[in-house]
């Protein structure tokens, strides 16, 4: 049949859709669904991966506290007591902590199981207590475990640039933040009241197999994706000391203290959530040669 003039012809597109319409809303659900699904499934499967992992390790890792008194021969307090000690909080808390037991690792069954494993970190008020393990680039334990098998939890690992033998200005150990609390997701608790106000947790412990070493917290925060608090050397004591002066400036809470140019500096650096990165900065005041 012939049609009349003026009609318009159908729109075959427009005509589809309607037709069809749910079909492809129903569909995309059905593929968001899947989607959604299968993400859950490989989170599911990492963290079981994950787990597996902590637990043998824990069956495994020897450590010990060992009593480290300041006048012991092989141990360094890296920040002199004045003659005159001032009776202010801070050094009454630095004279708690340089008295602190620090803790030793048996390195040998880790470097046995993954032989980039530079030290040990234990973060008090958190679940942190793994081997830290370093490779050429800062990408590979993004997405591979301790046993370099695949997984999106990744590992805690030291920034490339840094040597444990010999620490730069700013020693950066890195780690994502998991909802399981897994690998730094437990370092979260650092911005909360209990943790804050508790001094006892005020401490970093980094155990390597020429040192056992004790850090003070000074800082704590989160930011904005950036660099500049992931600078590892400095040019000029200028920059060092601004640097100094910016990440104390940023933290939540005062730890009263005191921090210069000579310090060196331990960063933890994990994700708070899809904008911003947790941070923490401590200064090492106590060494022990193995």
């Amino acid at each position: 049949m012939k049609k009349k003039n003026g009609e318009k012809k159908p729109n075959i597109v427009i005509t589809f859709l309607k037709e069809y319409a749910w079909q492809l809303l129903v569909g995309t659900g059905l593929l968001i669904v899947a989607i959604c699904l299968i993400c859950i499934v490989n989170w599911y499967i990492d963290n079981r991966t994950i787990t597996k992992i902590l637990f043998d390790l824990d069956n495994e890792v020897i450590y010990e506290e060992v009593v480290a008194p300041p006048e012991s021969e092989n141990v360094e307090i890296e920040i002199p007591i004045p003659e005159e000690v001032v009776e202010e909080p801070k050094w009454n808390d630095y004279l708690d902590y340089i008295n602190l037991p620090l803790i030793s690792v048996d390195f040998t069954n880790l470097k046995e199981k993954n032989k980039d494993t530079v030290a040990f970190l234990k973060v008090p008020g958190t679940s942190v207590n793994y081997p830290v393990v370093q490779t050429k680039n800062n990408d590979y334990y993004l997405t591979h475990a301790f046993d370099k098998s695949y997984n999106a939890a990744g590992w805690v690992f030291m920034d490339y640039r840094n040597n444990i033998d010999d620490l730069s200005d700013n020693t950066i150990i890195y780690g994502h933040g998991r909802l399981s609390k897994t690998m730094f997701g437990s370092l979260k608790n650092v911005l909360k009241d209990n943790w804050l106000n508790n001094k006892d947790n005020h401490v970093i412990y980094l155990s390597s197999e020429k040192e056992n070493t004790l850090w003070q917290v000074f800082s704590v925060y989160t930011i904005p994706t950036e660099t500049y608090y992931l600078i590892s050397k400095f040019g000029s004591e200028e920059s060092h000391q601004k640097y100094i002066d910016t990440i104390k400036s940023r933290s939540i809470y005062d730890f009263n203290t005191e921090v210069t140019t000579s310090n060196k500096i331990l960063t933890l650096s994990t994700c708070y959530n899809d904008d911003l990165k947790l941070v923490l900065h401590a200064i090492l005041i106590k060494t022990q040669v193995r």
